[in-house]
């Protein structure tokens, strides 16, 4: 099973369509606290249409909570960083797999980075580019990583 982690979410629409295609992917959408909106936030709301129902979401205090409430994310995660050395298509991921994001302002702690590089993975750019919209990368890698497992439960 996918998982999509977004650790200290700030710009509800981004939340909104992540899960949209957490949706439409089966996959299983966790944020992180402390979040940057509200969760009833309507901007939030009409970014995942009603999509809402479908959707697997889990709240976390912390990423400590999270790492107890799952117990294969810590093991099976892998971070996107703008700056990491290694490319999302040069690892073989596990069946469960989380892939965590981080805030759209800063990224994912460094600490967090600097403690797991073999499990940091990027999103290849042209020069110059800073990074992507929080949103279009959860989307490329969820449907790369359906892709690579055959799309399970999906037509």
């Amino acid at each position: 099973m996918l998982h999509i982690v977004l650790y200290e979410p700030q710009i509800p629409q981004n939340t909104g369509n992540i899960a949209r295609t957490c949706a439409a992917l089966g996959a299983g959408l966790h944020l992180i606290e402390p979040l940057g909106f509200h969760l009833d936030d309507s901007r939030m709301k009409r970014a995942g249409l009603d999509y809402w129902p479908q959707v697997a979401m889990e709240v976390h205090s912390s990423l400590q909570a999270l790492l107890l409430a799952q117990p294969l994310a810590e093991a099976n995660s892998y971070y996107l960083s703008s700056h990491a050395a290694q490319n999302y298509t040069q690892v073989d991921y596990p069946p469960e797999t989380y892939f965590f994001f981080g805030r759209e302002t800063t990224g994912l702690p460094e600490n967090l980075l600097t403690a797991n590089p073999s499990r940091c993975i990027r999103i290849p750019m042209r020069s110059g580019a800073r990074s992507l919209n929080l949103s279009n990368a959860a989307a490329i890698i969820a449907y790369d990583f359906a892709r690579r497992h055959n799309f399970p439960g999906c037509v």
